[in-house]
């Protein structure tokens, strides 16, 4: 679903991502771990076009991508829930999430699993979104990416600072989206065991590369949490 093949991206000077290649492919959750300031949310943005890149290329479905704006990426249907949720507080959990819907037709409802998945989502619809919880401001930022109906998710460190029982309904939620076979899914994570339990594949970043990289059911034995403290 989605290729990355040798970025590279630069801030002024600094070389901030140093030839970096990676797949996501459909039904599969490909866990991407590192330290704080290696890199990781930097190359996400650059997935989205929200940064450019200066060499390389990004495919998504067989299409080149790397010069797309980030709305264009969205509608062949990227979604992105960043770190920190970027949801609007000012509004209610309803009209949050038909703001994922924005760029699909006018008769488009939302996906009956965004309420399956994060029941609070319904109990609470008229409250707004900045009265929620943490954990619940997730749960609300994850639905509207799904109200989308994207092939490919990009999360972006999902369990900072959530309350263990919401980790473990939005673990079940990844795991759900990925056995349904329809959906890539990209998680960005600094919590080892939580991208462990999920990752089919995995890469370690340090300082702007892939540094170790195999699958998900040997990330012990290849020694990835160690790699993260290098």
């Amino acid at each position: 679903m989605l290729a990355v093949e040798h970025i590279n991206q630069f801030y002024g000077g600094s070389h901030i991502l140093r030839d970096i290649s990676l797949n996501a492919e459909a039904g599969k959750v490909t866990a991407l771990l590192g330290r704080n300031g290696v890199g990781k949310t930097t190359l996400l943005k650059c997935l989205m076009g929200l940064l450019p890149i200066r060499s390389g290329a990004i495919s998504f479905a067989g299409r080149d991508i790397s010069k797309l704006k980030t709305h264009a990426r969205a509608r062949l249907g990227m979604a992105y829930v960043p770190q920190g949720r970027e949801i609007f507080p000012r509004l209610s959990v309803a009209e949050n999430l038909n703001m994922g819907m924005a760029g699909l037709p006018g008769s488009a409802r939302l996906p009956e699993q965004v309420y399956a998945m994060f029941p609070v989502l319904r109990e609470m619809a008229r409250r707004r979104g900045g009265d929620l919880s943490g954990g619940q401001q997730q749960q609300l930022a994850i639905g509207r990416a799904l109200a989308m109906r994207p092939k490919l998710l990009i999360l972006d460190e999902p369990t900072e600072g959530i309350q263990p029982s919401i980790i473990k309904d939005i673990e079940a939620a990844i795991r759900a989206l990925a056995a349904a076979g329809e959906m890539a899914i990209l998680l960005v994570e600094q919590y080892y065991d939580f991208a462990r339990d999920l990752a089919d594949s995995y890469l370690v970043m340090e300082r702007g590369e892939i540094i170790l990289r195999g699958s998900g059911a040997t990330m012990d034995a290849d020694g990835a949490r160690e790699a993260m403290a290098v």
